[in-house]
């Protein structure tokens, strides 16, 4: 394997401004491996599973950049034959092809005999749901782009008290802004625990 064909994640993570809100931990650390020994892959393209809003597109975007290969995001909804003719293009130039989904096949029917076959070989990585120390980091990123900066005890309080998903921790730290705002109040645990009770643990008004 040459020098030149190694990519090292997350040793030389991040690549840029928009990289660095990639958080590497245990729920993508599987992703992260596999996509640093990319040379080893049985074939030269990957699909890349995991939740929306779990960072699974900026992580390829980033990757196929860095390595000149070719990405296919939300690649279920593209064209079957622009997808086969892409993998076998990948094989051909060994610059690798990404193909980030909601599932990786059978569970992504897929109509198209031959790309059927291609994509029973390729390989698969997922991301997870965000462990505790994703999930903290993420809340804290989240007000950090509104401006607010939410310490330590304040985040583990919220974070113990939402659902743990990527969409939930956008949408609960929306709400707990709008709530703030209206109500003049400080980021403070009193006012997440009112907002909270406002909108429950998923960003959705509750009950008044």
């Amino acid at each position: 394997m040459s020098a030149a064909d190694q990519i090292a994640l997350p040793l030389d993570w991040p690549q840029s401004h928009a990289a660095d809100r990639f958080i590497p931990s245990a729920a993508n650390e599987a992703v992260l491996e596999h996509l640093a020994r990319w040379t080893m892959w049985p074939v030269k393209a990957t699909v890349i599973t995991g939740p929306r809003r779990s960072g699974r597109s900026l992580l390829a975007r980033t990757y196929v950049e860095k390595v000149g290969g070719r990405l296919f995001d939300d690649a279920q909804r593209h064209d079957e034959e622009a997808l086969f003719h892409a993998w076998n293009a990948a094989q051909d130039s060994g610059k690798p092809l990404v193909l980030v989904a909601d599932e990786a096949p059978p569970a992504w029917a897929v109509d198209l005999p031959d790309l059927r076959t291609r994509l029973a070989v390729t390989p698969v990585a997922s991301i997870e749901q965000p462990d505790d120390r994703l999930f903290e980091a993420l809340l804290a990123l989240h007000f950090a782009d509104r401006g607010l900066h939410l310490g330590p005890e304040a985040c583990a309080f919220l974070a113990a008290r939402i659902e743990r998903s990527y969409f939930a921790a956008e949408r609960v730290v929306e709400a707990i802004d709008r709530f703030a705002i209206a109500e003049r109040a400080r980021l403070t645990i009193p006012t997440i625990r009112r907002a909270l009770e406002r909108v429950g643990s998923d960003g959705e008004r509750g009950a008044a």
